[in-house]
């Protein structure tokens, strides 16, 4: 039995470990993707904004490993440069949706009745419409930008962040350690803030996490359709949308900004993916 036992031990010890490294290993991707974002501007090898008609269209080359648009711009500079906007857009979008969805969310759960009642059928009115097509007719009203396009899509997607929060809060607010809390004096702002909030927050960091993959594409998509950056911005849906008319004559104009969107959802849902098995005991064991 002690044999079995100990057997069963190491087994949980090596794939703690194997989820430790994966976690690691994305991390350090996830991070490097950031370096790229925040030094976009010097990584670049040519002005990513610089036009050159004679060199328009150009394939792939040691000069320019990813070809160049009709503008003749440099496309691995494009991209690099692109991906400023196209990260941290859709890093503020989760931050915004997560932060203001886990609030309204953790507001009806602890206070329930009338207040929990309205704010969920408020939610349940965004929910009502299909959400890209609600992001599309919100950007539109608000006439297109990265802004507008991240309060379309902000719009649509706090609702989710709100029901997890609230349930989470209703599993919690009964629980003996808040009844202390609340014997002990503690105020309902200190109740939410510094017992309920820690106990639910790792799940909502995985949600977050994972939705990011989600609202990239969802970000593109609004630029690829006209309603998110303005050219000449560099952002990898715009350029999805504008090489598409040239997709069979020069088809790297739409391979490199949707190779790079590919690979950094990629990254961002594996990392999600991962982050969630490293935080549940039951994928551990």
């Amino acid at each position: 039995m002690n044999e079995e036992k100990n057997i069963t031990v190491r087994t949980q010890k090596i794939k703690k470990n194997h989820i430790r490294g994966k976690l690691i290993f994305f991390i350090i991707l996830s991070a490097i993707l950031l370096l790229v974002a925040v030094f976009a501007r010097y990584l670049c090898p040519y002005d990513p904004y610089a036009q050159n008609l004679l060199k328009a269209q150009k394939p792939p080359s040691l000069a320019h490993p990813f070809g160049t648009d009709r503008y003749g711009r440099d496309m691995l500079s494009r991209v690099i440069i692109g991906s400023t906007t196209s990260i941290f857009a859709t890093l503020v979008l989760v931050a915004v949706i997560t932060v203001f969805g886990t609030a309204i969310g953790m507001i009806c759960g602890w206070c329930g009745g009338k207040t929990d009642t309205l704010l969920m059928r408020i939610s349940d009115l965004f929910l009502a419409f299909p959400g890209l097509v609600f992001a599309l007719a919100v950007a539109g009203v608000l006439g297109g930008g990265v802004q507008n396009a991240i309060i379309a899509l902000g719009a649509i997607s706090w609702p989710k962040f709100a029901r997890l929060a609230r349930g989470l809060t209703m599993s919690q607010k009964n629980s003996p350690y808040i009844m202390a809390a609340r014997l002990s004096g503690c105020s309902t702002f200190k109740l939410l803030v510094k017992h309920i909030l820690p106990n639910i927050a790792g799940q909502i960091l995985v949600t977050s996490v994972l939705d990011i993959g989600t609202m990239m594409m969802e970000l593109a998509g609004l630029s690829f359709l006209g309603l998110g950056v303005k050219p000449p911005m560099a952002e990898w849906g715009s350029m999805i949308s504008d090489g598409r008319v040239m997709l069979q004559t020069s088809p790297w104009m739409v391979l490199a900004p949707g190779g790079a969107i590919f690979i950094t959802v990629l990254i961002f849902n594996l990392l999600g993916d991962t982050l969630r098995d490293y935080m549940d005991p039951k994928q551990r064991n």
